[in-house]
């Protein structure tokens, strides 16, 4: 018979799975070699379809459901999506044209609940996703080495992110709710 420690830690570890489906992302330390960057490259190109092919396969309703226990219905996530992309595509922008800026940090969970989000449609923010990272990868498509060493500082994560560090960030960001929406699908 298992002991409470083992239920909860197999309850902990359970959680843990449904949050982060895909585990934790992880930084490179240095510049990211060009086959390496190709790979993230074309994570951030195929994004867009993937949610608009996850979110039709999810269904209205069941985007209205939260992917864990406690979790951002799909909905949420699809609008986050967008959000976070936009602010990151201008955090890039920031960096390539100032001399390692101080961004801004925005409260997620509260972007999450305001009223637009209930009340605007997924296929805006999935056309937004499309077209900004159309924008996005074909500026990424045309930054020099150099470019990509540039930085911008996040002041409430307390780091400084190089612009490869940021394009494997958000490569992961986008497969994390990618997998968070599908994750939805397998419970239909």
């Amino acid at each position: 018979m298992a002991t409470l420690t083992e239920i909860s830690s197999t309850t902990a570890a359970a959680a843990e799975a449904l949050r982060f489906p895909i585990g934790h992302y992880i930084l490179p330390d240095g510049p990211l070699p060009a086959a390496a960057r190709r790979v993230l490259l074309a994570q951030l190109e195929a994004l867009p379809a993937a949610v608009k092919a996850a979110a039709q396969a999810a269904g209205g309703g069941q985007l209205e459901q939260p992917y864990r226990p406690g979790g951002w219905s799909g909905r949420q996530v699809i609008h986050h999506l967008a959000d976070s992309h936009l602010n990151c595509y201008t955090r890039f922008r920031l960096a390539l044209t100032e001399e390692n800026p101080t961004i801004r940090p925005y409260d997620e969970a509260a972007w999450a609940e305001l009223p637009d989000v209930a009340a605007t449609p997924v296929t805006v923010s999935l056309a937004l996703l499309e077209a900004l990272h159309t924008r996005w990868t074909i500026l990424l498509h045309h930054l020099s080495e150099g470019q990509w060493a540039r930085t911008f500082y996040h002041p409430g994560m307390g780091r400084t992110f190089s612009l490869d560090q940021a394009l494997a960030l958000y490569a992961w960001h986008g497969q994390h709710h990618l997998a968070h929406l599908q994750a939805l699908i397998l419970s239909k």
